[in-house]
């Protein structure tokens, strides 16, 4: 498998892009974090399905996650961004989000280069997800909430401590912010001893897929 994950997407944000022309099915790695929960309102509100996706989101915790985005049991997952630079150092890698935790999601090389369209429509359906946050907040909030066993109200007040970007915000991130980030990321996680080498930074995101 390539050693590096191009990014799909900035977490927290939601983009437009034209539907898939068939039903791509994609896995998912999630965990219940708020922050990765548009993911879970795309998939249970139809919004995958109507952008030309078979998703499944799939639990798994994130000690495990990367074995199983290289056993290939999922080829997209969300996570942090020092956790894609750990797994590029590491061979497997990369991404998807930004607040100051900076979540981020993203897609194994293979998957991306098989699926173009549907890797923009994994970006669009999650902006999709944000602009239904943005209209009918309390029927995601409720959605969302379910999936954790949270009542939306619960939910709303969790959601209450994240944002999550925008397009726009996405796109700005990814024009320099998440280059800076990353690098330092990676120079503290080579300091402390958790990756041996810094991985080549420039194939951790592809800034395309928030055009």
């Amino acid at each position: 498998m390539n050693s590096m994950l191009k990014a799909a997407a900035v977490l927290g944000a939601t983009v437009l892009a034209a539907p898939a022309m068939a039903q791509t099915k994609v896995s998912i790695a999630i965990s219940g974090w708020t922050g990765f929960a548009p993911l879970t309102l795309a998939k249970e509100a139809g919004i995958f399905a109507k952008n030309g996706l078979d998703v499944t989101i799939k639990k798994i915790p994130q000690a495990s996650r990367h074995l199983a985005i290289a056993s290939g049991d999922v080829q997209c997952a969300a996570t942090t961004v020092e956790t894609w630079v750990v797994w590029n150092a590491n061979g497997v890698a990369t991404t998807l989000d930004y607040p100051m935790v900076m979540d981020t999601f993203g897609c194994t090389p293979k998957f991306i280069a098989e699926n173009d369209a549907a890797v923009k429509a994994l970006t669009k359906s999650y902006f999709d997800a944000l602009d239904m946050i943005k209209t009918d907040q309390a029927k995601a909030y409720e959605i969302m909430g379910a999936d954790v066993k949270q009542s939306g109200e619960a939910f709303g007040k969790s959601a209450a401590y994240l944002r999550w970007q925008d397009k726009q915000a996405n796109q700005k991130f990814f024009t320099g912010e998440h280059a800076a980030f990353s690098k330092e990321a990676a120079d503290l996680l080579l300091e402390i001893g958790i990756i041996k080498a810094i991985p080549d930074m420039s194939k951790l995101a592809d800034p395309k897929f928030v055009q």
